[in-house]
């Protein structure tokens, strides 16, 4: 095997940074040099079917949807590469799945937001993070200055949602319900201030 000690990249970042596109760019490398590669994104994820998983550009690869951590590993098979795409969208227990594989030789590639739109870190992300052997940290253009992008910006009627909206909230492809912005732009409304009105 390929990676005989296992790896775990982590690719991260705010909305609109790439990296479903940088996942996908690397799965292809990989099927391309004849390694086996899966791909898993969780059941939550409703922006595209169950078996593909597309980036804004429009690339995609085929993928299995599972509706937690707890079903990755019997998935995986014969796959040295295992795809985990939305890593924040999936339970506590992912960061142990994670290890597990990479224990058994696998090269682990996960996406997902470092932070929700509040700007704290996301779910499993921190730990993910931490136990990761590489770190990919993409940024994306600040829909507001045009300077590089680290927060997602949530918006509600055109307006920054409040802190007390909702922790998730689908965003599909091409829609409007968030924006790429930078420190200085990201703006976090008090509890049932700013876009609440808008409701």
């Amino acid at each position: 095997m390929f990676y005989t000690s296992g790896w775990v990249h982590v690719i991260c970042g705010c909305m609109f940074c790439g990296k479903t596109d940088e996942m996908l760019r690397l799965l292809r490398r990989f099927s391309i040099a004849g390694r086996q590669v899966i791909l898993v994104k969780p059941r939550l994820d409703t922006r595209t079917n169950d078996v593909t998983v597309v980036s804004r550009s429009g690339a995609q690869h085929r993928a299995v949807s599972v509706e937690s951590s707890r079903e990755i590993e019997s998935l995986v098979g014969e796959a040295d590469i295992v795809g985990i795409e939305e890593g924040q969208f999936f339970d506590p227990l992912l960061p142990e799945v994670v290890e597990r594989l990479a224990a058994a030789g696998k090269l682990i590639l996960v996406t997902g937001l470092d932070q929700d739109f509040r700007g704290v870190p996301f779910g499993p992300m921190p730990r993910l993070l931490a136990l990761a052997d590489q770190v990919t940290k993409l940024t994306a253009i600040c829909v507001v200055c045009g300077e590089p992008a680290t927060r997602t910006q949530r918006l509600i009627g055109g307006r920054p949602a409040p802190a007390d909206s909702p922790l998730i909230v689908i965003g599909g492809l091409g829609d409007e319900t968030y924006e790429a912005r930078c420190r200085l732009h990201h703006e976090v409304p008090a509890p049932g201030d700013g876009a609440a009105s808008a409701r």
